[in-house]
């Protein structure tokens, strides 16, 4: 009789890896050119393509608290390859619509909006499934490759699909989104290793909003997460504080070209995909939790840089205080996301992620508001020093908490 082995978890790993890379592909594609479709094909107006934007985000907030417990209750994986396979019709929808000359921004809207609910399931799942796939003694280093893909995409993705676009046409680039999507499903489908069911234990499931409540109590009620939720949506909030109102000094107030933005966007993503790469090594030098607080007090304060962005060498100025901020910012990402992973039981892991999820998305949506009305009534680089503020001070909550004296992630359980 043939024993047959059992898959090899860095098969599995590398699947993983290759479907987060697909996906994030056809998302930055997506996200480039569903806007130009509406403005190129359907002259849509800046009220209009507000809204579209706004209906693409909008899911986290409308069903990001019970998608966690959908997902805590069924096997993430094929929730994922659901996802993808829903965001893959959906786009291709468009194109075809198009070559019938029947697409209309009606379409636009119901597209951008349950293909963002799609990606509040696809992203919980996510999140969820990656501790068992890699295991929990590999985390860090997992969320170090996906943190250096998600870098990678961030600064090829955009270009390539604006090369696609300029080449054929909007709609046609929303081929390439489907297909992203396609393929990350296809390589979903081909991981071996078997998930359990995850079930509560001691008895039957809790009706949905007791489950939900129980989330966000998890949360809430523990040192490391909270410490971790609030340094996040601290983050989420200056650094919108400063996204928002950035074009506008730039290209409007200081009159300087689009390309120069776009580099400067670019060398933040450069430097991005450092602070993923490197971030397993600087918390194995420091100790985990000692390299997101120190971080903090010798790096953040070069973002109040930042704000001085100007014509002549206040560019470089800014530039160096941008890219030192997106490292360290980059780097307490694969730290803290590997923390909440470590620290969450399986039962809860769909519930934690989407709890985060619903209050970081909700920073970015606070953020984004108060950076137009600071820009309104007080300029746009008060905005920026507003924003510079918060993220010179993230460190704080990270300090106070126990994640000051951790080392690694494995001491965070005792």
């Amino acid at each position: 009789m043939t024993v047959t082995a059992p898959p090899r978890p860095r098969r599995d790993l590398h699947l993983l890896y290759a479907a987060a890379t697909a996906s994030k592909l056809g998302m930055a594609a997506g996200s480039f050119a569903l806007p130009l479709v509406a403005v190129i094909a359907l002259d849509a107006s800046p009220g209009e393509v507000g809204l579209l934007a706004t209906l693409t985000t909008v899911a986290f907030l409308l069903i990001g608290l019970p998608a966690g417990v959908w997902v805590d209750r069924a096997r993430r994986r094929g929730i994922m390859v659901a996802a993808d396979a829903v965001r893959a019709v959906l786009y291709a929808s468009i194109p075809i619509a198009w070559w019938l000359d029947q697409l209309t921004m009606g379409q636009l809207y119901v597209v951008a909006l349950l293909a963002g609910c799609a990606t509040v399931f696809f992203d919980v799942a996510a999140l969820s499934y990656l501790p068992h796939v890699a295991g929990r003694d590999r985390l860090m280093s997992a969320n170090s490759v996906l943190g250096s893909i998600d870098s990678v995409v961030h600064i090829g993705g955009q270009s390539a699909a604006g090369l696609l676009v300029q080449l054929a046409s909007a709609p046609i680039t929303m081929v390439a989104t489907a297909i992203g999507y396609v393929l990350s499903g296809g390589f979903l489908a081909g991981i071996r290793r078997t998930e359990p069911v995850v079930t509560a234990p001691g008895g039957p499931r809790e009706p949905l909003l007791r489950s939900i409540a129980a989330g966000v109590r998890f949360v809430a009620g523990h040192r490391i997460l909270r410490a971790v939720a609030v340094a996040g949506a601290m983050t989420n909030l200056g650094m919108q504080l400063v996204l928002v109102m950035l074009p506008v000094l730039v290209v409007q107030r200081l009159d300087l070209s689009p390309g120069v933005l776009g580099l400067f966007f670019a060398a933040g993503g450069v430097s991005g995909l450092i602070g993923a790469a490197t971030a397993t090594r600087v918390a194995g030098r420091l100790g985990a939790g000692r390299a997101l607080w120190l971080l903090g007090v010798l790096v953040a304060p070069a973002g109040l840089l930042v704000p001085s962005i100007g014509p002549g060498p206040w560019l470089w100025v800014a530039g160096l205080g941008w890219v030192v901020l997106v490292y360290k910012i980059s780097v307490d990402n694969v730290v803290l996301v590997s923390f909440r992973q470590q620290v969450t039981p399986d039962h809860l892991l769909g519930r934690q992620n989407a709890t985060m999820r619903f209050l970081l998305i909700g920073s970015v949506a606070i953020g984004a508001a108060l950076s137009g009305l600071i820009g309104a009534t007080a300029g746009p680089r008060a905005a920026l020093w507003a924003g510079a503020a918060v993220l010179a001070v993230v460190w704080v909550p990270l300090y106070l908490s126990p994640l000051r004296r951790l080392r690694s992630l494995t001491d965070a359980d005792s």
